[in-house]
């Protein structure tokens, strides 16, 4: 049976494969880019503008940090309570084009282990969670050069 795929959150990535992107915006009175996205105002305390536009995000950054999660985290995290919790590192990644700093799980089997700051990542697909249904899609960081 084929799960339906289905975004954790609706318009903040996009495509597949090498083509997908996290979609920020970007104010056209100041040039700042805010992910997650905003819809309604500048965010920049210094900016009275207002008309935002959708821009893909860079593809790659650098680390800027990182740790890993040792704990089940609360609802509305999905996680099944019967199988045993699996600890997953958390990066920090800097996008040096758009001066921001997004955060995101790493790719499935990258461990704080494999990380350092300043290293290159790159944003990639991945799931969440999955039932019987639908598998939750969302993004990973993956260390460049690392593949699947």
């Amino acid at each position: 049976m084929s799960r339906t795929r289905t975004p954790v959150v609706d318009g903040w990535f996009t495509g597949a494969g090498d083509g997908f992107r996290l979609l920020g915006t970007r104010c056209t009175a100041c040039g700042s880019v805010f992910f997650p996205r905003e819809e309604t105002h500048c965010r920049n305390p210094g900016c009275a503008g207002g008309a935002l536009d959708e821009v893909p995000l860079s593809r790659r950054g650098r680390v800027w940090s990182f740790t890993d999660s040792r704990y089940r985290p609360p609802s509305p995290y999905v996680s099944d309570p019967e199988l045993p919790w699996e600890p997953y590192a958390l990066i920090a990644v800097e996008l040096e084009a758009e001066r921001i700093v997004v955060l995101g799980q790493a790719a499935p089997g990258v461990t704080v282990a494999d990380l350092a700051v300043g290293m290159e990542v790159e944003v990639v697909p991945g799931v969440l969670h999955e039932d019987a249904e639908t598998a939750w899609t969302t993004w990973h960081w993956r260390p460049t050069g690392v593949r699947a």
